[in-house]
Order: structure tokens, then C-alpha cells, then sequence
């Protein structure tokens, strides 16, 4: 049996929930409104920051990269003619000094050559001899009348200088074979260390593809090295020849080593985007090595005064580098580029001015444009 509701009750029950469905709509609105304007209100208040005043200054920096030891001078070492060795005078350790006899070879074929070099010589020399002599009588005789014809004269005078040109062909083709004899003395071009030895007494030498795969000698100047550095090209403009530079190698990690900026290349390797720059070393103590590895502490000295502000007044944001500039209490972002960085400050450049009030600690949070105090 269906229960009947009275008309009346119905209807005041629908108005009672509306009321009460609007009384909670009411309430949620007034709080988003408050929450909206408590929000705004936050937003627009100024941030308080430290300010400086920007101005200029040098900023010294130093740069630390990786270089590589190698020789002043080497050289490999081949023999000049192909023959024997007769003798070995060094040894691989072997200090040596420029002109001093590092091997002796023998060619007996090249002895054969001298011998019969000298002995035309010799035979040239008695036929030029001769015929400078005829010359000189048929000359004399030429002066009394009808002792001799004109044309005997000229002959005689031609065959001394054919006789003197074949002389001068056979001291030629002497002393180009004993030069080549003089090739069997090998000697030190320069003073220096023999750092290999790849030939023993007896083995057979001769010119570079020709019976020697190898060089006879390797020698290297150690009283001085080249330290070669690769400068990325960012600080090649604060590079100079002469400037001073420190270096360390693993060998001996608490000793500094010095030398000189002496040549820089000039241009930039295509592939690493560096330039070479090599530094001339002093090594008489020979402790140093060719080979070794080093860590260099390159200077980089400002030329001019630049720009110069704490590395947290700079903002690296996703768009960009910037310093935040307040004017008129409201802040304002600044794009620059970065320069040398040293003891927690930065060089910056950009459309600034000296006396610019900048943020000492710069955050993304100062946004652009927002109130500051």
C-alpha cells in the first residue's frame, strides 16, 4: 500500500534544499575569491634584495689544461750510403755532442771507386801537364818567323784547355767519391741524447727505403723541451708569446716547472677549435722528459677594464644568460655574455653603464617587470 506525501511537505522540503544548495555555492565562491586576491596580493608585493653599483674592473684569471713534453730537436738518423758497420761508439743513454762520430761503416766498393777515382786524376793530371808545356814551346816558337804556322798554335792552345777541362771533370768525380766515403763517418748533428739505437756492428745500413727500415740512431735535444698546449679559441686572445706559465707532470706532483710562450701558430685547429701554442722549457737537470704529460696553469690577464660583478648576481635561465637591473623599484632583465670567471666573480657584457644598480643574489623568481625594494 503506496504511502502518500501531503503537497504542502513536498513542497517545503524542495525550497529548504535549494536554499541550503545556493547557501554552499555561496561560501565556495567567497573563498576562491579570497584565496584569488590573497594570491595577487602576494605576487604584487616588492621583493627585497641587495643591491651594488656596477663598475669596472680587471679581472685576472688562469687556465688550467693539459699540454704534452716533447724534444726541441729530434732527428732519426740514417746512414747516407749503404755499407757495413765497423765500429759503434754510442749507446742508447748516450749524451753526444754536434760533429761527435756516432758509427763507422765500411764499403769496400766505395774504397774501389776512390782508387780508381785518383789514379784518372793523377793520369789527367801529367796529359794537362804535358800539353800546357807544348803549348808553351809551340808559343815560343811562334815568334820567330816560319818556325811554326798560326794554326799550330791555335791547336796546341786548344788541346791544353780540353786537357784542363778533363782535369777539372777527374778532381770532380774524386771528390764526389770521397765525399761519399766521408758519409761512412756518422756523426751528431746537433748536441743532444741518443733515445734509440736500432743497428748493431756488422749489420748492413743504407738510406731511408734502401736497406733501412729503421733509423740507425734516434737523438733528441732534453736541455730544452717544447710544452705544447692546445688554448681553446674562447681565451686565445689572452695568449702573448713571452708570457709566463707553470706546469706540473705526475712524476713530480709537488714541483712547479716554468717556462716561456715562444711561438703560437696562429690559427685555429679545424677539429678541436684551439690554437696551438708551444712553450720553450729549460730542462739542463734533465728531469723532464719528452713524452710526459703536464698539467699547465696558463694566466689569462685582462688587457682593459671590463665589467666585473658576483657570480650570483647572474641568472642562467633556459632563455639566456642575464643580470637583473632594478630601476624605479621595478626589475629589470638584462642579457649579457659571460667573460673570465675568478674567485667567485665574473666579467659580463651587455648594454649596461657603470653606476647600473644590479641584484647581488639574481634569481628566476625576480621575474621582469615585478616590484622590488
Amino acid at each position: 500500500m503506496k504511502r502518500l506525501i501531503n503537497k504542502p511537505v513536498y513542497n517545503l522540503l524542495a525550497l529548504t534544499g535549494s536554499l541550503l544548495l545556493a547557501s554552499m555555492l555561496t561560501n565556495c565562491h567567497s573563498s576562491e575569491s579570497k584565496a584569488e586576491a590573497k594570491e595577487t596580493e602576494t605576487t604584487e608585493a616588492p621583493a627585497a634584495v641587495e643591491l651594488f653599483a656596477l663598475k669596472k674592473d680587471k679581472l685576472a684569471s688562469s687556465l688550467h689544461i693539459p699540454g704534452e713534453l716533447v724534444a726541441f730537436r729530434d732527428v732519426d738518423i740514417y746512414a747516407k750510403v749503404s755499407g757495413f758497420i765497423k765500429t759503434l761508439n754510442v749507446d742508447v743513454g748516450s749524451e753526444v755532442k754536434q760533429g761527435q762520430l756516432l758509427a763507422l761503416a765500411e764499403a769496400p766498393e766505395l774504397t774501389a771507386q776512390l782508387n780508381s777515382a785518383d789514379s784518372r786524376l793523377k793520369a789527367q793530371e801529367a796529359v794537362s801537364i804535358g800539353s800546357k808545356a807544348n803549348y808553351e814551346r809551340v808559343l815560343e816558337a811562334s815568334k820567330f818567323s816560319g818556325a811554326v804556322s798560326k794554326n799550330d798554335v791555335d791547336l796546341a792552345l786548344a788541346k791544353r784547355n780540353a786537357d784542363l777541362a778533363q782535369l777539372e771533370a777527374a778532381k770532380s768525380a774524386y771528390r764526389e767519391v770521397a765525399d761519399l766515403k766521408k758519409y761512412l763517418e756518422i756523426r751528431a748533428p746537433f748536441n743532444g741524447i741518443i733515445s734509440a739505437r736500432n743497428a748493431s756492428t756488422g749489420a748492413y745500413i743504407g738510406p731511408a727505403g734502401k736497406g733501412s727500415e729503421f733509423p740507425l740512431f734516434v737523438l733528441t735535444e732534453q736541455k730544452r723541451l717544447r710544452l705544447v698546449i692546445s688554448v681553446p679559441e674562447a681565451y686565445t686572445g689572452y695568449v702573448e708569446q713571452n708570457d709566463a706559465v707553470s706546469f706540473s707532470v705526475k712524476t713530480f706532483p709537488d714541483k712547479k716547472f716554468t717556462g716561456q710562450i715562444k711561438r703560437l701558430s696562429g690559427a685555429l685547429d679545424k677539429r678541436l677549435r684551439s690554437e696551438r701554442v708551444e712553450v720553450d722549457v729549460i730542462n739542463n737537470d734533465k728531469k723532464l722528459l719528452p713524452g710526459m704529460v703536464a698539467e699547465v696553469n696558463l694566466p689569462l690577464p685582462t688587457k682593459t677594464s671590463t665589467f666585473v660583478v658576483p657570480k650570483s648576481a647572474v641568472v642562467n635561465a633556459t632563455t639566456g644568460v642575464f643580470v637583473i637591473r632594478v630601476k624605479d623599484h621595478k626589475a629589470e632583465w638584462v642579457p649579457v655574455k659571460k667573460g673570465l670567471e675568478a674567485d667567485g666573480k665574473i666579467e659580463i657584457f651587455g648594454q649596461l653603464a657603470e653606476g647600473d644598480q644590479l641584484i647581488t643574489t639574481a634569481t628566476e623568481e625576480i621575474r621582469d617587470g615585478s616590484p622590488v625594494k
